[in-house]
């Protein structure tokens, strides 16, 4: 069940370019990570860690740069992807993660999904 916080922040993607998958209504999550990715950027926004709006500024930018890619070299759209993209400069921004840490994550996902 949502709080408050989720429902303002769901709703505030709605029919927006940032808008996660959905299937019947509810938010399409294919693996658990992206469950996860979702979840904490919910609770650091919820927390007060940085503002909900900066976050999906982020998304909005992100998934803008993967459409103006070129097409032969791009990879495969996954929104979760660029959510995490987003999340991660997001942090940054916010003070909460250096350049360094956020590369050590990369390295960490990339040995999980090896």
């Amino acid at each position: 069940m949502f709080t408050r916080f989720e429902e303002y922040a769901a709703f505030s993607m709605l029919g927006q370019p940032d808008s996660p998958p959905r299937l019947q209504g509810k938010f399409l999550f294919d693996k658990p990570w992206e469950r996860e990715v979702f979840g904490v950027a919910l609770s650091l926004s919820k927390a007060g860690y940085f503002e909900w709006e900066a976050f999906r500024q982020n998304l909005i930018e992100s998934i803008a740069e993967w459409e103006d890619g070129y097409c032969a070299g791009q990879p495969r759209w996954d929104y979760y992807e660029r959510f995490f993209l987003a999340l991660k400069k997001t942090l940054v921004e916010a003070g909460l993660l250096s350049a360094a840490e956020i590369a050590a994550i990369d390295a960490a996902f990339v040995i999980a999904n090896a």
